[in-house]
């Protein structure tokens, strides 16, 4: 490990040292280990008195120091995981884009590939409990992007972070999960698995936080930060009015970022959130080839290079009456006796075709009724 990141350790460990707190220390005292250079009167500005106090003791007994001995431990930690990597703001490899944004995370710690923070990257957020299409969108749209040279950046959490996370998989491409805990840690636990998948498909798990963080909610917002920091756009696939991804959305529009959402039913409170974005300005896309289009240059390609068709879904072998419920369904989701209502089919005829569409993978059945999936209406239309 580099000198220097063993003094980012130490600050770290400086009580009420947050990231921001951290990253103005840093500019205005140059480096990590000049910060432990100065004096107590020049240092009384920035730090809180227990802060101070820690300091102070290092300064006349490092070896004995808590601070010292926190840090220690992260070292130890780190010599038993050499599949770990640190890395500061200071270093060549530190991402690109992230070092632009304001007060940038002072220490990463990455697990897997440090070369795929450097990546042209899209985030990716939403709801963490989708709509049955929020869920297809995400996967769908994911491995889109991720076919095309976009590693796919999310916050592994549940819902729509997850099928991100899956969609780039599916086109075996590389994604990045930034997390709300310390490295050693994973939140949450029943992810572990795709974690892993990330992992060994060449992406990386990334988090700014001291080795040994708990999944505090304050940390996650936080976190968004670094999600829409890496990434040279970020998509909102579903979100309420009161949702963490506005966070992210609002977070990229500070970094001048580029934003996209996805439009919904006006009927779908998860959509709201993005209705909102795209009242304030955010771009509207209607599919990844949208956001292909606005940041192909990011990646050097031409449209030449992504006029392959591959993006295109094969229309469905639908029966007559496959396609009359499909129509009378719509886009919102519809209980069965409305279904039965606006295809003027009998309850017998109707469940069956309802079967047969969800074998097809065309009509999914939620607690708000039965509703259309994204793979119908890009196969069937309106």
């Amino acid at each position: 490990m580099e000198k220097h990141h063993y003094f980012h350790l130490l600050l770290q460990h400086l009580p009420g040292a947050g990231a921001a707190r951290r990253a103005r220390l840093l500019e205005r005292f140059g480096n990590a280990s000049a910060v432990f250079r100065q004096t107590r009167d020049m240092l009384q500005p920035w730090l809180n008195p227990e802060a101070l106090s820690a300091l102070f003791e290092y300064q006349q007994a490092p070896k004995t120091s808590r601070l010292y001995q926190r840090a220690q431990k992260d070292l130890d930690w780190l010599m038993e995981h050499p599949e770990v990597s640190v890395i500061s703001v200071e270093d060549e490899d530190y991402p690109p884009l992230l070092k632009e944004i304001r007060r940038a995370p002072p220490l990463l710690f990455v697990r897997g590939s440090v070369t795929a923070l450097s990546m042209p990257q899209i985030a990716m957020v939403g709801s963490r409990n989708p709509s049955t299409g929020g869920r297809d969108n995400a996967r769908q749209f994911a491995a889109f992007l991720a076919g095309r040279g976009f590693a796919i950046t999310s916050g592994l959490a549940l819902g729509v972070d997850g099928y991100a996370h899956n969609g780039a998989l599916d086109a075996s491409g590389i994604t990045i999960g930034v997390l709300g805990t310390g490295i050693d840690r994973l939140y949450p636990a029943r992810h572990k698995r795709l974690a892993q998948q990330i992992l060994d498909n060449g992406g990386a798990l990334v988090s700014e936080f001291p080795i040994n963080t708990s999944p505090q909610p304050a940390n996650f917002p936080q976190r968004n930060r670094i999600i829409s920091g890496l990434s040279g756009g970020t998509l909102v696939v579903e979100a309420a009015l009161k949702s963490g991804s506005l966070i992210t959305a609002r977070y990229a529009l500070q970094q001048n970022r580029e934003v996209f959402a996805i439009p919904g039913s006006i009927h779908n409170p998860l959509a709201r959130g993005c209705h909102r974005l795209i009242r304030e300005g955010a771009t509207l896309v209607e599919t990844a080839r949208d956001i292909v289009e606005q940041l192909g240059g990011y990646l050097g390609y031409q449209e030449s290079l992504f006029e392959t068709g591959a993006d295109q879904q094969p229309e469905m072998d639908l029966t007559n009456g496959e396609q009359r419920v499909l129509q009378a369904l719509g886009h919102d989701p519809m209980d069965l006796d409305s279904l039965a209502d606006h295809s003027e089919m009998d309850v017998g005829e109707l469940s069956a075709c309802l079967i047969s569409l969800q074998l097809k993978g065309a009509v999914a059945e939620t607690a708000a009724g039965f509703e259309r999936t994204t793979l119908a209406n890009q196969s069937v239309g309106a």
